[in-house]
């Protein structure tokens, strides 16, 4: 997919790696040796896209990254505040991403702000609402989700949000399933999409599929009420991160 992809399907296609996650084991393996430190704990939907994630490096921190990113952080914690309440966030356009399907972690994006951050970063405008349902079959905003252009390099990254700090991420790697072996995205051993055991163009050609080297935007996740970075900063999406979000 290209820079111009629509946000509603690089969110619809989050939501449907959520619905994969149901038919998988959880995992607490590395992703394919990379340098997860810093991150936090992972759950079973970052063990599962084991080699279809791509992260950044972590840099030396320099004079002011810390100043920088703790002004992310209040002005994230701002907007969680802002739109607790989702049909406010709906009245400023803001959508859900997959509404008919049940997830544990509900991504309301808003299309002018994507397509915005492919060449600015304003954040004060993320790309999506991270909301979790409740048993009322409510909505509580844990974070918010900001976006780039998915060609640009870590200096880029760096200008918006210091990696020496916080660690952006990007899905690749992907092998869409031809029409006549869909069901392979699911079960414990699937081939095609974000958790398959397909991560080569070859391997995806020699399967009659279509290879996707860069899925998604690159992307960064901010629950502003947690207290450590690594969790500030979290690319998990199935532990709650609401510990003072009322």
């Amino acid at each position: 997919m290209s820079q111009k992809t629509p946000l509603t399907l690089i969110f619809g296609a989050l939501a449907f790696g959520a619905v994969l996650l149901m038919a998988l084991p959880g995992s607490k393996k590395d992703m394919s040796g990379m340098d997860m430190a810093g991150m936090g704990d992972q759950g079973p939907s970052m063990a599962a896209m084991a080699g279809h994630m791509k992260i950044t490096s972590m840099q030396a921190q320099q004079p002011g990254d810390e100043e920088k990113v703790k002004a992310v952080i209040a002005t994230a914690k701002a907007i969680v505040e802002r739109y607790k309440d989702y049909k406010t966030a709906a009245a400023d356009g803001y959508v859900m991403a997959n509404p008919t399907v049940k997830q544990f972690q509900y991504h309301f994006m808003n299309k002018a702000n994507g397509d915005a951050a492919l060449t600015g970063f304003d954040p004060n405008k993320p790309s999506a609402l991270l909301y979790i349902g409740t048993a009322h079959k409510d909505f509580t905003l844990e974070g918010v989700m900001y976006t780039a252009d998915p060609q640009a390099t870590e200096d880029e990254l760096n200008k918006r949000i210091p990696i020496s700090i916080a660690r952006w991420h990007e899905h690749i790697d992907f092998c869409a399933a031809p029409a006549d072996r869909t069901d392979e995205y699911f079960g414990k051993s699937p081939k095609f999409g974000m958790f398959g055991s397909i991560k080569t163009k070859e391997g995806c050609d020699k399967a009659r599929g279509q290879f996707l080297p860069t899925v998604f935007t690159w992307m960064i996740h901010v629950f502003p009420y947690e207290k450590e970075y690594k969790d500030i900063f979290s690319m998990n999406d199935d532990i709650a991160h609401v510990h003072v979000v009322k």
